[in-house]
This record gives C-alpha cells, sequence and structure tokens, in this order.
C-alpha cells in the first residue's frame, strides 16, 4: 500500500518534471503525457478505494526532518473522507484532462498548461494523502503555486494577470493565519499528527479553544473563498475554463472543505456556530450576486462561493457527513456545468457575455441537454443527486437551527432562479450573435467528459452506490438527518424553492432578450445593488491604496531615515571618523612622535598637579 500511495503521488510530478525539462516545445506529447498520468491517478486510486485490504484505515509515516527531540514526520493517512476526496480528485480530474485536449488543441502554451495541471493533481493528492498538519501546509501552498501558474496562463492580458496575482496574494492572508494555528496546535497538544491529535482532544477536550478552531479555519476561508477572502474566486474566471473546472468547482476549493472535516474534533461548539452562520451568509451573499452577472463563468463562479457555504453550513450545524456528501455531488454538477460553458465558449470563439448566446440547444444539444442537467441538479431538482445533498442541509438546517435554514433557503431560491437564467439566455430562444449564430457542437473530446458528468449528476446523490469506505463516513450523519421530522413539509419547500425559480426565471428571460438585463429595467435599484457586489472589491482597494501603502509608505521613509540612515549608516559614519582621526596620529615620522609625546605629559602633569594627584 506504501508504495502505491507514494506511486499515485510521485506521478504526476514525474509527468510535469517531463514537460518542463523536455517537452516544453512538444505540447501534443506533454498533452498526451498528462493525460497518461491522470488515467495511472485513477488506476492507482481505485487500487487504494477498492483494493486488498482497503476497508481498513491505512497509515504510514517515516522522519522527514529532525532538530533534537523535535521531528517531522512525512506520510500517508487514507481514510473514509480521503477516499471520498481521491475519488473527487482522480476521476473528475481525467475528465477534466480529456476535455482539455479538445479545449486547448490550438493553445500555443499547451506544454506550459498540461504541465500546470500536473503540477496541481500533485499538490492536490499530496493534502488528501497527509497525515500531519505540516505537510497539509506545505501542499497547501503548492496548490496556490499551481493555481497561480493556470489563473496566469493568458498572463499577456492584464486580466489574467492581474487575477492571478489577486488570488495568490488573498490566500496568502488566509494561510498566514492557518499557519499560526497549525504553530499553536503543535504548543497545545504536542504533535500534528491527524490520528494523534484526535486522540489526544478526545482524552483532554479542554485543550481546545475557539481562537485555535478560527485559525486552522483561515485556510479554509482562503482556500474555498468564504466572507471576507472570497474577492479572488470571480476575477480567477480569466484562467482557461477547464482550470475553473479543476481548481474552482471540483477540487482546489473543495480543500478548505476537506480540512475542516480532518479536524472537525478540534472544533468548539462557539467555532461551529460562526462557521455555519457565515457559510449560510454566504450562500444567500454570492447567490445575490450571481444573479446580474454576464459571464457565463463569473455566474458559476459566484454559484461555487454559494455551495460552498453550504457545506461551511453543514459543517458548522454538526453534519460533516452531509458537508462531504455534498462536496462530492458538488462537484459532479459544478464540474458539468463548468466544461459545460467551456464547450459553449469554444463554440463561440471565447464569446462569454451570456447576452451575445442564445439559441444555442438546437446547434449544441450534447452540451445543452448535459448541462440542463446540472442546472436541475443544483436547483435541488428531486432525485437528482444535488437534492439529496443539498435538501439535507436544508432539513438539518430546519431542525437545528432556524435562522441558517432560512438563509440557507432564500439561497436555494435564488440558485433556482440565476440557474435557470444562465440556461435560458444560454441555450434557448434565437441567437443574439454571430458567435452563437456560427456555434457548432464541440468534438468527442469535450462531449464524452459532459456525458459522463451528466449521469454522475444524475445518480450521484444515491450513496447506496458508493464503496463501502466512502459510505462508512457519510452514513451517520445522513441517517442522523434522515431520523429528523418535517421531511414532508422540506419536500414541499424543495420543491417549491426550484418550480417558484423556473417560473420567475422563465418569466423575465424565457423570451428573446436583447443585450440588455430585464432586470435592470424593472428594479434597477435592486440590479445595482447586486451588480455591486456590495462593494467588496472597493472596500479593499480603498483599503490598499489609502490605508496600507502610505502607512508601509511612511514605514520606509522611517527605515530610510532612522535604520539604513541614522543607526546603519550613521553609526558606520562615527566609526570612520574616529577611524580618520586614529590614522592621522600614525604618521611615520619621528618629530610629530616626539611633539604628541611631550604634549601628552604635559597634559598628564597638569591633571595631577591641578587635581591634587600629586602632594
Amino acid at each position: 500500500m506504501v508504495q502505491v500511495a507514494l506511486s499515485l503521488l510521485l506521478l504526476p510530478l514525474l509527468s510535469a518534471g517531463i514537460t518542463l525539462l523536455f517537452l516544453r516545445k512538444y505540447g501534443n506529447i506533454a498533452a498526451l503525457l498528462s493525460v497518461a498520468s491522470a488515467g495511472g491517478i485513477l488506476a492507482f486510486s481505485s487500487f487504494l478505494i477498492f483494493g486488498k485490504d482497503s476497508d481498513q484505515i491505512f497509515s504510514w509515516s517515516t522522519t522527514w526532518f529532525q532538530l533534537s527531540d523535535w521531528e517531522l514526520s512525512f506520510g500517508f493517512l487514507v481514510d473514509s473522507p480521503a477516499k471520498t476526496l481521491l475519488f473527487v480528485v482522480s476521476f473528475v480530474g481525467l475528465l477534466i484532462h480529456i476535455f482539455s485536449l479538445g479545449y486547448m488543441a490550438d493553445d500555443k502554451a499547451k506544454a506550459r498548461y498540461f504541465g500546470g495541471l500536473s503540477i496541481f493533481m500533485f499538490s492536490m493528492l499530496g493534502i488528501t494523502l497527509s497525515d500531519n498538519l505540516v505537510m497539509i501546509f506545505v501542499f497547501w501552498e503548492l496548490v496556490g503555486f499551481s493555481s497561480y501558474l493556470l489563473i496566469a496562463h493568458y498572463f499577456s492580458t492584464d486580466e489574467a494577470a492581474n487575477a492571478s496575482k489577486k488570488a495568490f496574494i488573498v490566500n496568502r492572508v488566509g494561510d498566514f493565519g492557518f499557519l499560526l494555528g497549525i504553530i499553536i496546535t503543535y504548543w497545545t497538544y504536542g504533535t500534528v499528527n491527524l490520528q494523534e491529535l484526535s486522540v489526544t482532544a478526545n482524552l483532554d477536550p479542554s485543550l481546545t479553544s475557539t481562537m485555535l478552531c478560527l485559525l486552522l479555519a483561515c485556510g479554509f476561508i482562503g482556500k474555498s473563498a468564504q466572507f471576507p477572502l472570497h474577492v479572488w474566486l470571480p476575477d480567477a474566471m480569466a484562467g482557461p475554463t477547464p482550470v475553473s473546472a479543476l481548481i474552482h468547482a471540483a477540487t482546489m476549493v473543495a480543500a478548505g472543505i476537506f480540512l475542516l472535516i480532518r479536524i472537525e474534533f478540534l472544533f468548539t461548539v462557539e467555532a461551529l456556530k460562526l462557521i455555519g452562520l457565515a457559510g449560510s451568509v454566504m450562500g444567500l451573499y454570492a447567490g445575490f450576486c450571481a444573479l446580474t452577472q454576464r459571464d457565463i463563468k463569473k455566474v458559476l463562479a459566484y454559484s461555487t462561493l454559494s455551495q460552498l457555504g453550504y457545506m461551511a453550513a453543514a459543517f458548522g450545524l454538526g453534519l460533516p457527513g452531509i458537508a462531504l456528501f455534498h462536496l462530492m455531488t458538488h462537484a459532479f454538477f459544478k464540474a458539468l456545468m463548468f466544461l459545460g460553458s467551456g464547450s459553449v465558449i469554444h463554440a463561440c470563439h471565447h464569446e462569454q457575455d451570456i447576452f451575445n448566446f442564445g439559441g444555442l440547444r438546437k446547434k449544441m444539444p450534447v452540451t445543452a441537454y448535459t448541462f440542463l442537467i446540472g442546472v436541475l441538479a443544483i436547483s435541488g431538482v428531486h432525485f437528482l443527486s444535488g437534492y439529496f445533498s443539498k435538501d439535507a442541509i436544508l432539513l438539518g438546517a430546519y431542525n437545528l437551527d432556524f435562522v441558517i435554514f432560512s438563509i440557507l433557503y432564500l439561497g436555494a431560491i435564488l440558485t433556482s432562479i440565476y440557474m435557470f437564467r444562465l440556461y435560458f439566455l444560454t441555450f434557448c430562444g434565437e441567437t443574439r450573435s454571430k458567435s452563437s449564430e456560427n456555434a457548432v457542437e464541440s468534438s468527442v473530446f469535450m462531449t464524452a467528459p459532459l456525458i459522463v458528468l451528466a449521469v454522475l449528476a444524475v445518480f450521484g446523490g444515491f450513496h447506496s452506490l458508493y464503496p463501502a469506505q466512502i459510505v462508512e463516513y457519510l452514513l451517520p450523519d445522513i441517517s442522523r438527518v434522515a431520523e429528523m421530522p418535517h421531511h414532508l413539509w422540506m419536500n414541499i419547500l424543495g420543491l417549491f424553492a426550484w418550480v417558484g425559480g423556473l417560473l420567475f426565471a422563465w418569466k423575465i428571460y424565457g423570451s428573446d432578450t436583447q443585450s440588455k438585463d430585464p432586470l435592470e429595467l424593472k428594479a434597477p435599484s435592486l440590479f445595482q445593488l447586486s451588480t455591486s457586489k456590495l462593494f467588496f472589491d472597493e472596500v479593499y482597494l480603498f483599503y490598499v491604496n489609502r490605508i496600507q501603502d502610505p502607512f508601509f509608505r511612511f514605514l520606509e521613509v522611517m527605515e530610510l531615515l532612522f535604520i539604513s540612515g541614522l543607526m546603519v549608516r550613521g553609526s558606520a559614519g562615527v566609526a570612520a571618523l574616529f577611524a580618520l582621526l586614529g590614522k592621522s596620529f600614525y604618521s611615520g615620522k619621528i618629530h610629530h612622535y616626539s611633539f604628541w609625546f611631550v604634549l601628552g605629559t604635559l597634559g598628564f602633569l597638569a591633571y595631577a598637579i591641578l587635581g591634587g594627584g600629586i602632594s
């Protein structure tokens, strides 16, 4: 098992290394190598999930670095949560690699793109398999680095260059809090090993503090783009669309939820309440922002923020199994819709404004109908994957915290509205531009992954189809929610949410719409508030330009004056002055020495007489 886990981890790194060293000018070969490595990842992952002794928790570690009594280990922990994310990363990752063969076929920097995908897969697998917080943090930073590379793929454009820097810097803010949390965890518990932490925390719950929990949760806030560090994710859509599907829908942003689940035993009741409430607010806020987005990928980006809020709410309600369940179903239908948007963008010559689409259902039937399945799943249509996981969160919230439920339910209605709005404007009616008029269905490399993901979006909610090792973690919380009352009432509310959203979206956007959003004409104040995104970017820009930059310019001046000037150059100048004076005494001329000797002797005698030294 150790050899399998090591092979699984190192395979994408080997692919990236070969691409970097030998294949930078051979894009097609680099693409095939990356896809082959993704296939190997799925094969090794399948062995860990389904192979011999796979029903047992597998752990292994070895000393990586030692200093006196302190040592840092490198190891693997393959349990039910790890197997769940491993399946998502490997299976969805392979489909996105295959899709990229079609989407990036004409890209001149194809080798760099696929090399970046391999680095990302290596980093994400490292987070999934690591058995201690320090190793998770190492791969956590590598994920941020690979995300920076992939978002900046079109670095010649200002949008992509700025978006990559924004994502990298904003994530460093969250990661700083995460690192402090890791340090305090070691200080408090004497270990960062996940299994040892679990045992120690259960034996002595008094060691846990809300502050420690919130510091560790900073990693989740940054990587999963939650309030107040959510501003980077919509801008990250400047990268290639398959990157958006892999990083910003299925895997990278899910790493934050996975981290919370990994350390759930450390969280206090107060910390859980804060995370649950913040997650529900993000679910509503992101849905409100998505209502007026024109960029097809940004609609899906805000949708991702919203669904991550649902997962955080489930975790805060004490239902980590349901959070992990929604993480998996969300990966299926959101990757489906992101790749579907990529198929549309590719067919429409990289047009992304949904008001310039229309009528694509007739021209791209496979993309249209698979995309519709994703819309139905995320909207909570009964018996599709999203219904089982998202409605389980709503039912749990209804019984455990009615405030969180109320916020999440409003978010569910908004989800249905903006997703059907997206579908109607993109695929229904008549074409509204030359790009959509000339669109044709994408190649099999792009449509085949859509079909597979559509099947998962339909049947992914039936947890009985999952391996027993994955269900082992999901089942306790699923059973707990199943035993809660008000199932009929929740079914009625769920039906009203998606049907009401569908009818509202059809009334506003069902007819042929020109370049102006009907909501802007019917409710201009609401429209402007939504497009403003509540001015978070403006607030951050004001802080950076008016507070942070002037403050650090002031510090720079003080550093130049007092540290570099007075303390460093000043002390050096004084020393040089004394050296110059001292040097003047050594002229090499005997009459100079005689003069100073006589003068010194007279001075000594004067001091002795006047000072009373001689009686």
